[in-house]
């Protein structure tokens, strides 16, 4: 493609993004503010609190208006990178974020390297191989897969944190914190748990994926070519294998971008990780519209960008590829 069409399409793809972010943003807030009950009636108030002072507090938050008008007044702020003011905690939806985002980024980003670093390995191991070691890591990979990750974080905690004691099962820091190395370890120990969880439960699927394409690559007729040519087990892997892989990695890793954010709501919530997905949990189970609509829009907005640079760098790993949308 030349220099224009690539130009061309990346502008048709930033207004792609604009266009969807702005449906899915109003349909959001729709549903949100259209659900039963509110903030000020899921026990997030004072009991004693009066009428008039709940009606004050929803003049204060802009609730008493229309909803067509609080939506304009929240995407104008959002457009300033401005998502409004907790009900819970009164600041800020960005400070709010940027307090929790780094650990849950941490947990994700370091799980998701270990999950495609096992399904690509094993995967094309399983497909090679086959007889036994293609039905020990099949077997695995389905364990993996039908395992709720839930279940794995308490049987891993009963055993290795409340029976044997060798993990903690709370928090990502001791009680008394720790200075310089020390305290990386010290989150290192306490994530052990969480991020094993994470890689376990999540390799499974992406593993037998993996395992299927490069099955469906062993058939093709360069592969016979290349063994009668007497090339090696590992250099068809590197120069044929990996090669047809990488644009069905590339769009998995594209749609990946939002699960850094999100991905682990549960496993937060059961080893008291105060992250992203805590927050989230914690806001939607007190109707904190604020956090929940900036949250969400993060997700979308990395949705899209996510699969905006996948088509990018297919299209530069294959200049004839045409992709839609």
């Amino acid at each position: 493609m030349t220099r224009g069409s690539v130009i061309y399409l990346i502008i048709s793809k930033v207004f792609y993004m604009v266009v969807m972010l702005l449906l899915i943003s109003l349909i959001t807030f729709g549903a949100i503010h259209l659900a039963p009950n509110s903030f000020f009636a899921a026990g997030g108030l004072n009991p004693n609190m009066t009428p008039e002072a709940i009606a004050h507090l929803k003049h204060v938050y802009g609730l008493d208006k229309s909803l067509p008008n609080q939506y304009i007044s929240w995407l104008n702020s959002m457009l300033h990178l401005d998502f409004g003011i907790s009900f819970a905690s009164g600041n800020s939806v960005m400070d709010e974020i940027k307090s929790r985002i780094g650990i849950t980024l941490g947990i994700n980003i370091v799980s998701m390297i270990a999950i495609f670093y096992l399904a690509l390995h094993f995967g094309i191991k399983s497909a090679i191989k086959g007889s036994k070691t293609d039905a020990i890591i099949k077997q695995t990979a389905l364990l993996s897969y039908a395992t709720p990750s839930f279940y794995l974080a308490l049987l891993l905690i009963y055993i290795f944190g409340l029976t044997l004691g060798i993990f903690p099962i709370a928090g990502i820091e001791s009680l008394e914190p720790k200075e310089g190395i020390y305290k990386w370890f010290d989150i290192v120990w306490h994530l052990f748990l969480p991020v094993s969880v994470i890689i376990f439960t999540g390799f499974g699927s992406l593993l037998l994926y993996i395992r299927s394409l490069t099955l469906d690559i062993l058939k093709s007729d360069y592969i016979f070519f290349a063994q009668a040519r007497g090339l090696s087990q590992n250099q068809i892997i590197k120069y044929y294998i990996y090669p047809n892989l990488l644009p069905f990695i590339v769009t998995i890793l594209g749609l990946s971008l939002p699960g850094l954010l999100g991905g682990s709501v549960i496993l937060e919530q059961i080893f008291s990780i105060d992250g992203m997905g805590l927050l989230f949990f914690q806001s939607a189970m007190s109707r904190d519209y604020p956090v929940i609509m900036g949250i969400l829009v993060i997700g979308a907005f990395l949705t899209l960008v996510g699969n905006m640079i996948a088509d990018l760098i297919l299209l530069r790993i294959d200049p004839h590829r045409k992709r839609a949308g």
